[in-house]
This record gives structure tokens, sequence and C-alpha cells, in this order.
């Protein structure tokens, strides 16, 4: 199977880190380190506005049009860019507000949820994600960029997804207690004791498609960002070791930092094409199972991302554990996406038993 991007995908590709060098450089996104709020509105209406959230809706209801194949390419490029806040779950936010669109006229009492999640379309709202935890597993719920959310997606512990926007997500914010130190410094973290019980979100229930959609879209994305972060380290960690010179020679020379890199390759490398295997999968079903695809991706991409940051920290030697060199940002990062996809070995459980 051949996974060269097309000519439009290169395109896009193009087009997508253009606008986060433009809009996303890190000196300046490291800036808000351990703020409160990290979004800024202005740049994501620019992704808005680019069509970053709307690309896998129909052009009839004011997306874009294109496949999850070009989402996880678009997606790439946000994680290699190290670009924060809640970019998967407002994506699919989107998605589940053109499906509460056309289901509009039959059932009008969905109001709520069409109202909570119109914005996700053009970036004038940011919607987070949250899984709430199973009964008797209870204790304090962390929730990502709440102080910068309008809407939030709560999922069940069966899959089932509900809503909380407006007052509600108000009285949320309100009684939260924001993490002093959060794991990564531009992902702030907040505590909450409970959270209300939420809007159902249609199809949203436990096995119905909107839910199944959700799940297996949060792992090809979320995978997508996790590729695009693995490359990213490896260029760092070769860009270093061409320029770092130690006896007289480039560090890159050395067979030891030579394999470091060559791994780092392989490893960036297969994290994407099994995204993109995934991606493909999810677009043509016929073409194999979803969601095992689904989920061998996230496992591959979240696994590279991290081992790939670590690999980075090493070869940029003492270097590596300052705070002057990003590295670290990219394996904090890595570690929060992989710990939202649940353990990795439950999803390598998954891809097992659907073989």
């Amino acid at each position: 199977m051949d996974f060269e991007l097309t000519d439009d995908q290169r395109s896009l590709a193009d087009l997508v880190r253009t606008i986060v060098a433009g809009r996303f450089p890190l000196d300046r996104t490291r800036r808000a380190e351990e703020a409160r709020q990290v979004v800024d509105a202005d740049d994501w209406a620019a992704l808005g506005e680019a069509g970053v959230f709307s690309l896998t809706v129909p052009e009839d209801r004011g997306g874009v049009g294109l496949g999850l194949a070009d989402a996880a390419v678009v997606f790439e490029e946000l994680g290699r860019g190290l670009v924060p806040g809640p970019l998967v779950a407002s994506h699919l936010a989107a998605g589940v507000w053109a499906g509460v669109v056309a289901a509009g006229s039959e059932l009008p009492e969905l109001a709520r949820s069409a109202d909570g999640l119109a914005g996700s379309v053009d970036g004038t709202a940011v919607v987070g994600a949250v899984r709430r935890p199973a009964v008797g597993n209870g204790g304090p719920l962390l929730v990502e960029h709440l102080a910068s959310l309008t809407a939030l997606v709560v999922v069940d512990p069966d899959g089932g997804l509900h809503l909380i926007a407006g007052d509600d997500l108000a009285a949320v914010a309100d009684v939260a207690v924001p993490v002093d130190r959060s794991l990564d410094p531009l992902t702030p973290l907040a505590v909450v004791a409970d959270l209300p019980p939420g809007d159902p979100i249609p199809g949203g229930e436990a096995g119905g498609s909107v839910a199944a959609r959700w799940t297996r879209d949060h792992r090809v994305l979320t995978g997508a960002l996790c590729a695009g972060m693995a490359a990213a380290t490896c260029g760092l960690a070769v860009d270093y070791a061409k320029g770092r010179q130690q006896f007289g020679r480039p560090i890159g020379s050395f067979q030891a930092v030579k394999h470091l890199c060559a791994d780092m390759l392989v490893r960036a490398e297969t994290a994407r094409a099994a995204v993109e295997a995934a991606a493909v999968t999810a677009d043509q079903p016929d073409v194999g199972d979803p969601d095992r695809a689904a989920a061998g991706a996230a496992m591959l991409a979240a696994e590279a991302a991290l081992a790939n940051a670590k690999s980075c920290i090493q070869v940029h030697g003492g270097m590596g554990f300052t705070w002057e060199v990003p590295a670290h940002l990219y394996l904090m990062r890595a570690r929060v996406l992989a710990t939202s996809l649940g353990r990795l070995d439950a999803l390598a459980e998954t891809v097992a038993a659907r073989y």
C-alpha cells in the first residue's frame, strides 16, 4: 500500500505548517507556560478559519468536506509544531455538531447540544473533553484547558457522550481548583470534584454511532499529533547531532548517536504510516477494520512520541536536561496525549481481540 501524500495533501500540509510557523512559533507559545489560559482566542479562530476543525464536516454544513486521511495530515503538522489546546476534541465536536444539525428538524429538543457545539466549526468556541471515571473508581477529575473552554464533552465509562455548556460549565469552572504545575506547562489542568450529568448528545449513547466514531477518530487524530511530534524530535536530534562538535567531529558521526537517530526515524515513519493507514481505513471501512487500525495506530504513535522525545533529550546530552532545549516539552506533551488514550496495553488488547 502506498502512503505517499497526494499533491493536494502536500499543499494542505504546507499551508498548515505556514500557519503554525506564523501563529505558533515555539518561542512565542512558551510565554504562556504555566498560565491558566494558554489558548489565544485569535489564534484559535485563525485555525478555525483555515478549516482545521471543519475538515471532515460536509460542505453543505459549512465544512471543508474532506476525509479523515486529510485531517490526519493536518494534525501531524499541528503535533510537529506543538500547538497547544484541545485540538482533537474541538475537531470531533464540529463533526458531532454537523450530525446534530442534520437531525435538528426532527429532534428540536436537541437545540441545547447544537448551541453548545456550534462555534467549534469556525473556531469561535473551544471544546474540550474529559473521561468520567467508572463507579467505584471515583476521585477528583483533571480537566484540561478548563479556563478556556466554552463547552465540555464528557465521555462516560461505557463510551457514551454528554455535553456540559453554558451556566453548567461556568458553575464547574467556579469551583475548580487550578493545578499549580501541570505535567505539560502548555496544558493547564484544573481539579474538579464532580461533574453534572450534562445533556445527552444525539447518537452519543453507549454503542451509538456518534460515540463509536468519537472513540475511533480520537485515537486516529491523537495518534497523528503524536506522529508529528515523533518526527519533530527526530529532526531536532539530527540537526543538533550535525552541528555539535566533539573531539573535532560532529557527534552525529559517532556510531552510538547514529543508531539513536536511525531508531528515531524508523519509529516516526512507522507511526506516520500506521496513522495514515488507520485514517484511510476509517474513510474506506471496506478495506479493513477501522477500530483495530485506530487502536494500533494510537498505540504505535504514542510509543514513538515518548521514545523519540527521550532519545532527543539523550542526543542533546547535558543540554537536553535544561529548560533551554524544547525537547522536554515534547516529552511532557507526549505523556499527556498518551494518557488521554487510556492504557496503551488496553489498545494492544483491542488490536489482538479483533484479529
